[in-house]
């Protein structure tokens, strides 16, 4: 069955990308703020099993997600990166919610890896960065709460799990560990891009990777029928 949403989101997705790429601010306030309505729209509009309170939790975060894509269209701005995580973290618990129903559990070896990740993320927050370690920190902790459950082996019962990594297959609840995974990395780029980029060119070229593996972890993770 067509989705001309999900397919008009990988063509935002791309403008989006690009201008942040070369430094064309006005493409990413034109298509940026277009991504997550219309996944959103596409969630609304297929017909495809998914319960009205998924759905209105699937719509609410993709709804918190849009006002952190257009606050988070400065990325340099401190009270705007603030801002945009706590949206981002309304998001996280929305789907952390979903993930749950589905029958997504902490697993020990999993949840390990994602906090000594946060907790190495705090620690660096902290010393280099500490006007936005502590918000950013709590913001972490919801992405690393979704990022577990959305690894859970159970969530998607027939696929391989590898290194705590469901892997991706025919079933779109494979592939929810792999769009939280690029989350993570979009996320944790941020970090290291606030503390250790210095040149315009490093900063439009991290810029971009951030947008790539969002856009991509966003098109996997809002997919309704990973939530029916």
């Amino acid at each position: 069955m067509p989705r001309p949403f999900r397919a008009a989101f990988v063509g935002a997705a791309a403008v989006t990308v690009f201008g942040a790429v070369t430094g064309r601010d006005k493409l990413q306030w034109v298509a940026k703020p277009l991504l997550m309505p219309l996944l959103a729209a596409d969630v609304a509009t297929n017909d495809d099993g998914l319960e009205s309170a998924d759905r209105t939790v699937l719509l609410g975060a993709l709804a918190a997600a849009t006002v952190g894509d257009i606050l988070l269209i400065e990325p340099d701005d401190d009270r705007r990166l603030i801002a945009g995580a706590s949206s981002f973290a309304v998001m996280q618990t929305g789907y952390s919610w979903l993930w749950w129903r589905r029958g997504g559990r902490p697993q020990p070896a999993i949840a390990g890896q994602r906090l000594a990740a946060w907790l190495g993320a705090a620690a660096l927050l902290r010393a280099k960065a500490p006007a936005v370690a502590l918000p950013l920190t709590a913001y972490g902790a919801t992405l690393g709460t979704a990022a577990t459950l959305a690894s859970d082996p159970g969530i998607a019962p027939g696929a391989k799990n590898i290194a705590g990594l469901n892997i991706p297959g025919r079933d779109p609840r494979s592939r929810l560990g792999l769009g939280a995974l690029l989350f993570t990395v979009s996320d944790g780029l941020i970090v290291l891009r606030k503390i250790f980029a210095r040149g315009e060119r490093s900063r439009r070229v991290t810029e971009g990777v951030i947008l790539g593996t969002y856009t991509a972890a966003q098109y996997l993770l809002a997919d309704p029928r990973a939530h029916r």
